[in-house]
């Protein structure tokens, strides 16, 4: 599916541009970040990479604002920061928020119990920390080269 697509299905919603929500998402992202860290302090594993996740989405909803989309649907952010952000976020980024994605859908979902090891939740949040970075970065204006450009 392409960003195309994802508006058709109403995945994604076009909107004008809210740097205002844009703030208000990267606080959030900070704030559910910090909770994903205290979770992981107390070794709720499961929990800390779930804020983790969150601390992500919220930040990529931050880009989507900045853009004037609405996402309706976690796969439409996923699909809009790969396909239009791609030259400014590393692949990294896009695949962790991606595997986030479906560990947390599978976590609150499954029907199986979903063991989540220290290392895992660790990974998680050391990921949503840097891309929140990068992404204050981009909504700020201060990100707008490539990522070849940047080198």
């Amino acid at each position: 599916m392409n960003v195309d697509e994802c508006f058709d299905k109403g995945l994604l919603k076009r909107d004008k541009p809210d740097k205002d929500k844009s703030i208000r998402s990267i606080e959030m992202a900070a704030f559910k970040l910090d909770k994903a860290r205290n979770l992981f302090d107390k070794e709720v594993f499961d929990m800390a990479l779930i804020n983790a996740y969150i601390s992500m989405f919220h930040a990529g909803r931050a880009l989507l604002f900045k853009d004037g989309v609405r996402e309706k649907s976690h796969y439409g952010l996923y699909i809009y920061l790969s396909e239009k952000y791609s030259d400014k976020l590393e692949q990294r980024f896009l695949n962790e928020l991606n595997a986030l994605r479906l560990e947390r859908h599978e976590v609150f979902y499954g029907l199986e119990r979903t063991e989540i090891e220290e290392v895992e939740a660790e990974s998680a949040i050391g990921a949503a920390k840097s891309f929140l970075n990068i992404v204050k970065t981009l909504v700020n204006g201060k990100g707008n080269k490539t990522k070849k450009e940047a080198l």
